[in-house]
């Protein structure tokens, strides 16, 4: 495929076969990534909070493709208990996992701590998806072209990872509490396709961001930024659909390697057709990653088979 050409979801080739598992796939841009893989024949987990909810989006996709193959989990990120209890589940369901797509967040909610006491951004966005990837890799790891995709976020640029109080207990900004848990994102992503690499595992870990997309994820934002949205928000923002399509590029397509980040191409990166974009200097630093590393086993309780 030529680099001038722009990637749509007619270029996700077929999944016949492939398990894919998706966290938060019960509306956008998980929604959205969920269809597609279902529409091209992977079975697909749908590992959502709200059971209730995640039963009727996979209905909503049923319908729209009586051929595909969705399954519901629940799963709570804001819980290590039911982050086991959903990869159990999942484990037991089936013989290997080809995809795992890290995409369930929040974002700018007031100060609030998960059911282990986390930061919930931090303990939702990061550390949540954290324990779900090491709990599942020993499922993934000798799959050829496995792959996990972690969803990052443009607000990464404005993160600090602040050792000493990554729980916010000093002080807490939700802005600045959403930017450390997307720069984790990406410092969790690279680090674990270095440490995929070294051990010779045949799954890769990529990243994506959806650039700016109208969710149920800006319900917490401020009311001057919603009516500033509201009135430019189709200069800066696309639907959902296209937000998914980052996501979909870094699972799916046959070129993309471990390591790469997916986004949009348009201005100020907030819309556009997928492509690779980077990320800043933070994102990269080797013993930062390593340190936050060693900090998320040692809060989650879990170890990675790498």
């Amino acid at each position: 495929m030529s680099g001038r050409q722009r990637w749509t979801s007619a270029d996700v080739p077929d999944q016949d076969g492939r398990v894919a598992v998706i966290t938060g796939a019960n509306s956008g841009i998980g929604w959205e990534t969920a269809k597609v893989l279902a529409g091209r024949g992977a079975a697909v987990v749908l590992a959502c909070r709200d059971i209730g909810r995640a039963k009727d989006a996979a209905a909503r996709i049923q319908a729209a493709d009586l051929r595909a193959a969705v399954g519901v989990v629940r799963l709570d990120l804001a819980s290590l208990a039911s982050v086991r209890e959903a990869a159990e589940e999942i484990v037991a369901r089936h013989q290997a996992v080809d995809l795992l797509v890290n995409n369930a967040g929040l974002m700018w909610t007031p100060h609030g701590r998960t059911e282990d006491g986390f930061e919930q951004q931090f303990g939702v966005n990061h550390l949540g998806h954290f324990a779900l990837t090491g709990l599942l890799l020993g499922h993934m790891s000798a799959v050829p072209g496995s792959r996990v995709v972690t969803v990052s976020s443009n607000g990464h640029r404005q993160g600090r990872m602040d050792f000493d109080d990554l729980q916010s207990e000093r002080a807490y900004n939700r802005v600045a509490a959403y930017g450390r848990s997307k720069l984790a994102n990406l410092m969790f992503t690279y680090e674990l396709q270095d440490r995929l690499a070294a051990a010779g595992a045949r799954t890769a870990a990529l990243a994506a961001h959806p650039g700016g997309v109208q969710t149920d994820l800006l319900r917490h934002a401020p009311a001057w930024f919603k009516a500033v949205n509201w009135a430019i928000g189709g200069l800066v923002t696309h639907d959902a659909a296209a937000g998914a399509l980052p996501t979909l590029r870094a699972a799916t397509d046959p070129a993309a390697k471990g390591g790469e980040y997916y986004g949009p191409d348009g201005r100020f990166a907030t819309t556009g057709h997928p492509v690779r974009v980077s990320s800043n200097a933070r994102s990269h630093e080797g013993e930062a990653r390593r340190r936050l590393w060693r900090e998320s086993e040692r809060l989650t309780g879990v170890t990675f088979p790498v």
